[in-house]
């Protein structure tokens, strides 16, 4: 009798009938918070790749349109390979730019990342973007004042995440830009929850049908959301990828209190005015082209 029910739990467990040990049907343990890693917009920079003998034109103009100073221009190594790039930040009220002229072939996946977000710990925000969906596509590494990496969120949201040896102290700004993200449809949804849950942001609108001229596209609707956190404002913009240029190609959006005087400081600059003022969305935007090739989205407030 005891080789038969032998003969029986050994078939069971064959057959994957029997009973799971007791330690397998513990609930599971849910995940940490995750920490707050965000230090403030005014350190979160959009990252402008020009060639070297495009440098000093494009941050000129820059200036020019926006205000602010610039940092002291250097020539440094700020990847984990070899490689040199002329580097200088430009400090503006509407947002800060780091800027690279390469000398050196550009080591892959760099210009790619869109933004640069300073954090309180590298190692925990590594660790919390991971765990929350994004792929950590340049692991960790030491540059010339601090530790970087780069991450890749859900439809494809490349950000360098930076953390300095000695803390940098800049001045708050007076409009924070928008991150303008373009992804499809079915990655919306999951980008936009795993990078609120990162940077402990909300979503502040999210319009099924927001008007299509804000995409080139006046007869049509898309889907927009809004999101602000510790790391400033990003807007989500989902579409079928049909886009007539230059859409898609701006990668940040910059608030201003005068959007006609913005654009003629700005065209005196030498900058191209590629779609002009548009209003949608309680907002009249305009998208304008750098020497050096950079494309932005200017946007003030319809009512001004």
């Amino acid at each position: 009798m005891k080789a038969i029910r032998r003969a029986l739990a050994a078939l069971m467990i064959a057959g994957g009938l029997a009973a799971a040990p007791v330690s397998f049907a513990k609930p599971p343990v849910m995940p940490a918070t995750p920490p707050a890693v965000a230090v403030g917009p005014q350190y979160d920079t959009t990252h402008v790749y020009v060639a070297p003998e495009d440098f000093d034109r494009f941050t000129d103009s820059f200036v020019a349109t926006f205000g602010g100073s610039k940092s002291k221009q250097g020539v440094f190594q700020v990847t984990p390979t070899p490689s040199q790039t002329m580097s200088q930040l430009v400090f503006t009220p509407s947002g800060t730019i780091s800027v690279f002229g390469f000398k050196t072939p550009i080591p892959y996946p760099f210009g790619a990342e869109r933004t640069g977000y300073l954090v309180t710990d590298m190692d925990a925000a590594v660790k919390s973007a991971r765990a929350l969906g994004a792929d950590v596509i340049v692991d960790t590494f030491p540059d010339p004042i601090g530790r970087d990496a780069i991450v890749t969120w859900p439809g494809g949201l490349n950000m360098q995440l930076y953390w300095h040896n000695r803390v940098p102290h800049y001045d708050a700004l007076q409009t924070v830009p928008e991150n303008r993200v373009y992804v499809s449809p079915q990655s919306l949804n999951k980008l936009v929850h795993d990078f609120v849950k990162f940077s402990h942001g909300k979503v502040v609108s999210d319009e099924a049908k927001a008007p299509g001229i804000e995409i080139g596209r006046p007869d049509d609707t898309y889907r927009r959301v809004r999101i602000e956190s510790g790391f400033g404002k990003m807007t989500v913009l989902a579409t079928d990828g049909h886009l007539p240029y230059p859409f898609g190609r701006e990668t940040t959006g910059y608030e201003v209190a005068n959007l006609d005087a913005t654009l003629e400081k700005a065209k005196a600059a030498g900058v191209s005015v590629l779609v002009p003022p548009f209003t949608a969305d309680g907002r009249t935007a305009a998208i304008v082209q750098f020497p050096g090739g950079y494309i932005a989205e200017i946007h003030a407030d319809a009512a001004k």
